[in-house]
């Protein structure tokens, strides 16, 4: 089960999709989105932030604008018109360049991130199915009066909701980005992309209403991934995890001062085991989609994703830690994986010889885990955000999810212990406690012990990506970006 399952779950998401379609069930009440948000959602001004989505990892459309046609989609199509992660040469579009001459951020192809996976297209036994991703929650912000362009008209995904945003309003922007790269390189991306939207509203608050200087504040709506890097991009702005501005311990807030409201969903703040033991056993979604281990160990955000040491979520023997590289190959987990070597000529075909491959191998996981560690230090101290920047959590705590595996060799894992969660991060990572995995003997505190200052905590009964599709989570969005007060100092209207 473990192996099949993923921040965004494509084969059992999708089955559940096609068996649900013949089956009358009874629905429990959900409230009219349109009767409780129509006077709202048709107030404009500058009194409402515009909002910006950041869809979680595999959740961004790749493209490869110079591959032959019919192979120029990386990830999103898993039909006729995407590349085939049977093959070496889609395995070859997906995973990223290995190099020892280079850091991280200079190992680049050419594939590009188009757009939010609103909807995937792909085949289940010959039929061809689309299945939506992030449309749900696009949808439910065209219906409270905000609008992406590039998505048409959102509001028509809610049908018998009666909302009506009218023909003014703010806008909702998609942040598509390369899931598979380094955290650090998309928070620039963000930087630039804010930027670049921050001049198109001014334009139009200058003309609209005749704010020669709008001071104009965004709010960052991330799922998954994209919540841990809006944090990232909240504490750090553009700083490197190394910057002695990050490492002295007391973040300067940079992004934030860009920042109204921070809704974070489903984010794994303490990492999730999955990450981990897709980098051991690949992305499986079998029959539609696999992607091995040697692909999945190319990417930087992945390895960025696993869980800290000192919460005992991967049970290793004493003295080792997750983020040694010689745990990594004395255990063949992941690009060490003899079983891989098929894959890494595939990858590294110019390389030469196999024992030429593991090097390159070997010094990349160095790099990706060192660089993982880096970033997890930066985000990890205890802060609380500047006065006038919220943050927000949205999380499911209703399924029986992963929380404790105990490795073996060669990609080998046990699932040793359960959590409530949301089944793919559990209740107490999304929340950062810190009292997970407390060594037996210590003072345990009933309350909450957490470096993130949230401003609300909502709790929902739903699956990781089905949280975006659940009324109440709508209810909830919409309330905290259309009504929830903001922080206005005292005397300032």
């Amino acid at each position: 089960m473990l192996r099949c399952l993923r921040t965004l779950p494509l084969l059992v998401l999708t089955l559940s999709l096609v068996g649900a379609t013949g089956c009358a069930t009874k629905h429990a009440p959900t409230a009219r989105l349109g009767d409780l948000y129509n006077r709202a959602a048709q107030f404009h001004g500058p009194e409402r932030n515009p909002v910006v989505v950041i869809p979680g990892i595999l959740g961004s459309r790749l493209e490869d604008p110079q591959a032959p046609k019919g192979q120029r989609v990386v990830w999103g199509a898993f039909d006729l018109g995407g590349s085939n992660l049977k093959t070496a040469t889609g395995r070859r579009a997906l995973a990223l360049p290995m190099r020892f001459d280079a850091p991280l951020d200079q190992l680049r192809d050419t594939v590009e991130a188009t757009r939010a996976l609103d909807r995937v297209s792909l085949r289940v036994f010959g039929l061809p199915i689309e299945l939506k991703a992030y449309a749900q929650i696009l949808g439910v912000l065209g219906a409270g009066g905000y609008r992406d362009p590039a998505f048409g008209n959102p509001a028509s995904g809610l049908d018998g909701m009666g909302v009506d945003f009218g023909a003014d309003h703010f806008t909702c922007f998609q942040f598509a980005y390369d899931w598979r790269r380094d955290m650090v390189e998309n928070a620039r991306l963000l930087d630039a992309f804010l930027t670049e939207k921050d001049a198109e509203i001014a334009k139009v608050y200058r003309e609209r209403y005749g704010i020669a200087d709008p001071q104009i504040k965004f709010d960052l709506v991330g799922h998954s991934m994209g919540a841990v890097l809006s944090r990232y991009y909240l504490r750090h702005g553009t700083a490197e995890p190394t910057d002695t501005a990050v490492t002295d311990g007391t973040p300067r807030w940079s992004g934030a001062q860009r920042v109204g409201k921070a809704i974070l969903i489903a984010p794994p703040n303490a990492g999730s085991v999955k990450a981990y033991t897709e980098l051991l056993q690949g992305m499986d979604s079998r029959p539609i989609v696999y992607a091995p281990p040697a692909v999945v160990g190319t990417f930087p955000a992945t390895y960025q994703l696993m869980p800290r040491d000192r919460h005992g979520m991967v049970r290793l023997a004493e003295g080792e830690s997750l983020y040694d590289p010689e745990v990594w190959e004395q255990r063949q987990w992941g690009l060490f994986n003899p079983d891989q070597e098929e894959v890494l000529r595939q990858l590294l075909p110019e390389a030469g010889s196999d024992a030429k491959r593991r090097a390159i191998a070997r010094d990349h996981v160095r790099k990706s885990l060192e660089r993982a560690a880096a970033i997890h230090r930066a985000i990890d101290t205890p802060a609380s955000p500047p006065f006038g920047t919220q943050i927000h959590l949205i999380v499911g705590d209703a399924i029986s999810t992963p929380s404790e595996v105990t490795p073996g060799q060669r990609g080998e894992f046990e699932v040793t212990n359960y959590a409530p969660g949301d089944d793919t991060v559990i209740r107490s990572s999304a929340l950062l406690d810190e009292r997970l995995g407390q060594a037996d003997g210590q003072p345990w505190s009933p309350t909450l012990r957490t470096p993130i200052d949230f401003d609300s905590v909502h709790f929902l009964f739903k699956s990781h990506l089905g949280l975006t599709q659940d009324p109440a989570f709508h209810d909830n969005l919409l309330y905290l970006l259309l009504e929830a007060p903001r922080a206005v100092r005292a005397g300032s209207e």
